[in-house]
């Protein structure tokens, strides 16, 4: 997996590219944790994530209760229907901020 960076206006871009697993969540969370270091606003573009394991959900869950306690928002795009429906029968389409 890959993760692709870009910044405009202080928001924090990141692209994951690839699976959201076991093996690549800690990249995620290293990702997401650099980000809120550095910006107010991080915004997760999922347009080529087609898979999120359990292990992902947890660094979701965390990057978003870190993102609250911080003051700052973590804003999920482009999310697939594969993984939007994940998102909903695990209850987390209620607890993060998406916006396709």
């Amino acid at each position: 997996m890959e993760i692709i960076k870009s910044k405009n206006d202080g928001v924090e871009g990141l692209r994951p590219v690839g699976r959201l697993d076991t093996s690549t969540s800690p990249l995620l969370k290293e990702a997401l944790d650099e980000a809120f270091r550095s910006s107010e606003s991080v915004m997760l573009d999922f347009s080529e994530v087609a898979y999120v394991s359990s292990a992902a959900l947890r660094v979701l869950l965390i990057g978003e209760k870190s993102a609250k306690a911080m003051q700052k928002t973590l804003t999920l795009t482009n999310v697939s229907s594969d993984v939007m429906e994940v998102f909903e029968i695990t209850g987390f389409s209620g607890i993060l901020n998406i916006s396709n």
